[in-house]
């Protein structure tokens, strides 16, 4: 690889700019309708030189690090440009309505639809860090659609950033099981912060009161709102499934406290307290 196009140079786009200058010595180039993100990220140096879309006629990677409601349109924007040899992958939380939008155009097999499972709840080219990526998983979904050669370049870039790749063949498959794991989480961390900011009137104790716990389970409630919406929008259907498992979960223990059932309460604690075996083995 001897030169790279990045589109969008927030947090993802930055930080894989940032790894691919340092493990591929490509030149990278930068391309964001924020002149503002565009020049901030050659002062920090996560790219080269700035450049507009026409630029993906020339390298030989593409990345889409856009807002999941743009990234369809603009893929196929990327796909009429490149040349027959420029692999091209977006890193949006959601796959199947891109992989819908791209499904007959010409040059598909040059498209990878994949997604590092990565972030922060921080935003913008500053946002960018290194090591992001590293010990995470990445997502490849519809492989058999995308050309092996340029499969195998997507595995290998991520492999590069340590990422551990996993293959599913429904892009609809892996929006469903990301919207329990990721897109619930960042409702519910959204919604507490919510509910904290009704109730209690006096925002000095939130701040002298607020433990570790709660500044963990809201973290995420200070994500950017313009890549987030989309996202809970474009996977409506899965989102709705998730949410309507989470409320008739609360309900059930909002009852449970209103009986005092102690007995209740604790057991379903404790059997959730099983997330932890998961969770090591997932690490594992």
């Amino acid at each position: 690889m001897k030169k790279i196009a990045v589109i969008g140079l927030g947090l993802i786009g930055g930080s894989l700019a940032l790894e691919l200058k340092k493990t591929s010595w490509a030149t990278i180039y930068g391309i964001d309708k924020n002149s503002d993100h565009l020049k901030r990220a050659l002062e920090l140096g996560i790219i080269y030189k700035k450049a507009d879309i026409n630029i993906v006629k020339e390298v030989d990677v593409v990345i889409i690090a856009v807002p999941v409601n743009i990234t369809p349109i603009l893929t196929n924007q990327v796909l009429d440009l490149i040349n027959d040899n420029t692999l091209v992958f977006d890193v949006g939380s959601t796959k199947a309505a891109v992989c819908e939008a791209v499904k007959d155009h010409p040059k598909r097999k040059n498209f990878v639809a994949l997604h590092p499972i990565a972030g922060t709840e921080f935003s913008g080219p500053d946002a960018a860090i290194y090591d992001l990526f590293s010990d995470k998983v990445n997502i490849i979904c519809e492989q058999h659609l995308s050309s092996k050669e340029m499969v195998d370049l997507a595995s290998k870039i991520f492999e590069g950033l340590k990422m551990r790749n996993v293959y599913m063949e429904s892009a609809k498959q892996h929006d469903i099981h990301i919207a329990y794991v990721s897109h619930l989480s960042h409702i519910s961390s959204f919604m507490l912060g919510k509910t904290v900011l009704e109730i209690e009137n006096d925002e000095k104790n939130i701040f002298n009161m607020a433990g570790s716990g709660f500044a963990s389970t809201v973290r995420l409630a200070k994500s950017n709102p313009d890549t987030w919406t989309p996202i809970f929008l474009q996977n409506k259907e899965s989102i709705l499934k998730s949410l309507n498992e989470y409320i008739k979960n609360l309900k059930e223990f909002k009852q449970i406290i209103e009986n005092e059932s102690a007995e209740d309460v604790y057991a379903i604690m404790q059997n959730t307290n099983r997330i932890k075996e998961v969770l090591a083995g997932i690490k594992n």
